[in-house]
């Protein structure tokens, strides 16, 4: 799959986020690298930053975005087809967001975002 497919993949995703939800994201960035951290390598995604449920009153004056960044090669690397790496994409995806909504990977695995 090319990077612009994958990218397209992400995008994808995050339109399945329901609006409600979506419009309470706040402050974030998704990113698309291609490999993962060096001591982390078959990470598929990765939330950086402070969940909405951590923030006070103060976090936002000149705080930078929140990241999450979906990894593209490791990602590939588990998935046969195009179809799986969509669909893994969007299960990375939710539950990357998840994290900024507070919902630790305990919590994700019981409702089954894990």
């Amino acid at each position: 799959m090319t990077r612009d497919a994958f990218e397209d993949a992400v995008r994808d995703a995050l339109d399945l986020i329901p609006p409600e939800l979506a419009d309470q994201i706040d402050n974030v960035v998704v990113l698309v690298e291609d490999d993962a951290p060096a001591d982390e390598p078959e990470l598929l995604g990765l939330y950086e930053g402070v969940a909405l449920t951590e923030r006070d009153g103060w976090w936002a004056a000149g705080s930078l975005p929140d990241r999450i960044t979906i990894y593209r090669n490791p990602t590939l690397a588990i998935c046969e087809t195009v179809e799986e790496v969509v669909e893994e994409v969007a299960v990375t995806v939710v539950h990357e967001v998840a994290h900024h909504f507070g919902i630790d990977d305990e919590r994700l695995h019981e409702l089954g975002w894990a």
